[in-house]
């Protein structure tokens, strides 16, 4: 839920055709090396609270919002063209529109229009379904605003309604939302041999140590 690429001194949303993020780096970001991190919370109670900056207000996905999902992600710069995120979003959610309406949020403006979003989904962790955040995004003109934790809450709180542990995905040149992620209680797992690296580098980047979890190890 290819969740997160950061390659710029532009911080590109988080995700790995799903990830979280909503942040941009300073100039320099791209001396950052590129590492793949997974992040899970093992249960889905005490979800800390956060508060919208007045004028916004979060609703729900309904039947037409595809535009605005692909507007949103297209600026977030996950896609080149809205055309291009607009076809992702049929091929990944055309067949689950009603899912949707249930799962994906949007934070608008004083103008009722959409500025961020992100999904409460679902996917498989060690070979099991559990729940996922996927394809958080902020658009570059909003950030700033301290948008992203009150959307992350409430995405957590859709999550809970359907599933009782979650997961994301991210990287290293994303550290300041894994500081967030951190923050809402999402440990760091190890899949793969490289991630050692990848959260050595956090805890440099963020100056705090972070524990991880073996898993699928090699």
């Amino acid at each position: 839920m290819r969740i997160e690429r950061m390659k710029t001194p532009r911080m590109e949303r988080a995700a790995d055709t799903g990830g979280a993020s909503g942040y941009r780096e300073p100039e320099g970001a791209d001396a950052i090396p590129y590492f793949g991190l997974t992040m899970k919370r093992s249960h889905l109670l005490h979800i800390p609270s956060a508060e919208l900056l007045e004028g916004y207000s979060i609703r729900p996905f309904v039947s037409g919002d595809e535009a605005h999902w692909a507007r949103i992600e297209c600026l977030s710069g996950e896609f080149k063209t809205e055309e291009e995120a607009l076809r992702h979003f049929r091929k990944e959610f055309g067949e689950h529109i009603a899912e949707m309406e249930s799962r994906c949020l949007f934070v608008v403006d004083q103008d009722g229009l959409p500025v961020g979003t992100t999904t409460a989904w679902y996917g498989t962790f060690d070979g099991r379904p559990i729940g996922r955040i996927h394809w958080v995004a902020v658009i570059p003109d909003h950030q700033g605003r301290k948008l992203a934790k009150p959307l992350f809450t409430e995405a957590l709180r859709t999550l809970a309604l359907f599933h009782e542990e979650a997961y994301l995905t991210t990287q290293t040149t994303s550290y300041k939302a894994v500081g967030m992620y951190l923050n809402y209680g999402f440990a760091p797992v190890h899949q793969k041999p490289e991630c050692r690296e990848g959260w050595a580098w956090i805890e440099r980047l963020l100056g705090r140590s972070v524990e991880t979890e073996r898993m699928n190890d090699q």
